[in-house]
């Protein structure tokens, strides 16, 4: 009797060593296996889960407006008075719904190259109003003219031709003109070829964002999705020095295993440079762990508070001797046109930049970029790009419409939010796919363990308790 207990509790014991001794190396070995999956699935390759997200975005884009209505235009033109402006939107299109074209596997270089065609659909039931909508806004044209031109006597011809077309610094324009483009009057009498239809972003349907080479990954995933050329070259050639390098990827995805320690890199056409963002938070997106990094305000500092912002102030006098900070003059990638971009309301920028204009309220929350990473695959699941179109306004004194002000304005015209989120259906599909059979197999190794190790030490206690009741 006393050895069939003793041999059942030595059995027990060696049961759950067993188990703990499984639980443990199961731990290991399912990394490796959960590892190799991954690396398998993040390759920019036919037939991955990457591939088929990349190739088509699994999630609807939106791009959100809010236009700078113009409240007092002539007091400006006049006085050289504050700008006062009044925040109207969002007018709401849905983008990046289109596949990709053009792809093109090199299998020794493991490259993909690839184009993203643009495209905008109006969603009136996510906006305050329709593309007819009017607004008090600069006029683009006549605003970039002395800044286009200085030299004087183009600038008497460039007046009477702005004076004979009626136009003046401000102008009514309808959101679909503005942001697609309407044949200026001022431009259409220049007599030599210039282009006549202006807008924010003309042309924009039926084109497409560059020309992109990534890396597929197949021979090393820290590279997969990392931008190797963009429109077949590895700078930009707006920027001098490492300013001009085209760093990261398009923010879509990350090579996986992404660590809170990890700078994500990634690189926007929009903005016309590479951009970094800091891990912030751990939050739960749809039952997804996913880790938030936000652009810092270091990214937009000036170069006294970040030196490795030199090379991104190529503007010495607006920027008054690259002391400011939170705004980045594009004009060289914008044909020479004073556009400058900040986030919006000028969050996270200079205050002497906003003086000359009113109505503005800069708040983190609204105004900030983040990107929700998952840390396994590196996928983006969630994200919010916010930018503000700016344009330099110079005084002049042979254009009539320019001659009343007084001093320079950096004039917001409007800001964007391109955001998407990812579906419920894909959401689902994911924690199958992905975090489910991880975090099932994590919890078997932990269960293993556990119980491995409670039988153990259990029979091994009892088994003692029994030996020495019996030398008593």
């Amino acid at each position: 009797m006393g050895c069939d207990r003793n041999c059942g509790l030595i059995a027990g014991a060696v049961i759950g060593a067993v188990l703990a001794v499984f639980g443990g190396i199961l731990m290991p070995v399912g990394d490796m296996i959960i590892e190799k999956t991954i690396k398998k699935e993040v390759v920019l390759e036919e037939g991955t889960i990457a591939f088929q997200n990349w190739v088509k975005t699994g999630s609807d884009v939106y791009r959100q407006f809010w236009i700078f209505d113009v409240q007092n235009p002539q007091e400006v033109m006049v006085n050289s008075s504050n700008i006062r402006v009044k925040q109207r939107g969002p007018y709401t299109y849905r983008v990046r719904y289109l596949a990709k074209e053009n792809i093109t596997h090199d299998s020794e270089n493991h490259t993909v190259s690839f184009l993203q065609p643009n495209g905008a659909i109006f969603e009136p039931s996510l906006s305050v109003g329709t593309e007819n909508d009017s607004f008090t806004v600069l006029n683009l044209a006549v605003a970039a003219a002395a800044h286009l031109y200085p030299n004087a006597f183009v600038q008497v011809l460039l007046n009477s031709l702005i004076k004979k077309s009626k136009s003046s610094l401000f102008q009514n324009r309808t959101l679909k003109e503005l942001l697609w483009g309407y044949k200026d009057p001022f431009l259409s009498l220049v007599p030599y070829p210039v282009a006549t239809t202006v807008g924010l972003f003309f042309p924009y349907n039926d084109t497409a964002d560059g020309y992109y080479k990534v890396f597929s990954g197949k021979d090393d995933i820290s590279k997969v999705a990392i931008i190797d050329t963009y429109k077949g070259k590895k700078t930009l050639s707006y920027w001098p020095s490492y300013c001009d390098m085209i760093n990261g990827t398009d923010a879509a995805s990350f090579p996986p295993f992404v660590e809170k320690t990890r700078v994500l890199q990634f690189f926007s056409s929009d903005i016309c440079r590479s951009i970094y963002a800091v891990f912030e938070d751990e939050i739960n997106l749809k039952g997804i762990t996913v880790f938030r990094f936000v652009l810092p305000p270091l990214a937009f500092a000036s170069p006294l508070q970040n030196p490795d912002n030199h090379c991104f102030c190529t503007e010495k006098v607006i920027s008054n001797n690259c002391t400011l900070y939170g705004m980045l003059d594009i004009s060289k990638c914008k044909e020479g046109k004073p556009v400058y971009i900040s986030l919006p309301h000028f969050l996270h920028a200079s205050p002497e930049i906003a003086e000359t204009v009113e109505g503005l309220n800069a708040n983190e929350e609204e105004h900030r970029t983040y990107l929700d990473v998952e840390p396994i695959t590196g996928f983006t699941l969630q994200f919010a790009k916010r930018l503000q179109i700016n344009l330099l306004v110079k005084p002049s004194k042979k254009i009539d419409a320019l001659k009343g002000l007084k001093r320079n304005y950096i004039v917001p015209v409007i800001w964007l939010n391109e955001t998407a989120t990812i579906g419920d259906e894909k959401a689902e599909m994911f924690r199958k796919q992905v975090t489910g059979k991880i975090n099932l197999l994590g919890l078997v190794e932990i269960v293993l363990l556990s119980v491995g190790v409670v039988m153990f030490v259990a029979f091994m206690i009892s088994y003692c308790a029994c030996r020495s009741k019996k030398a008593k």
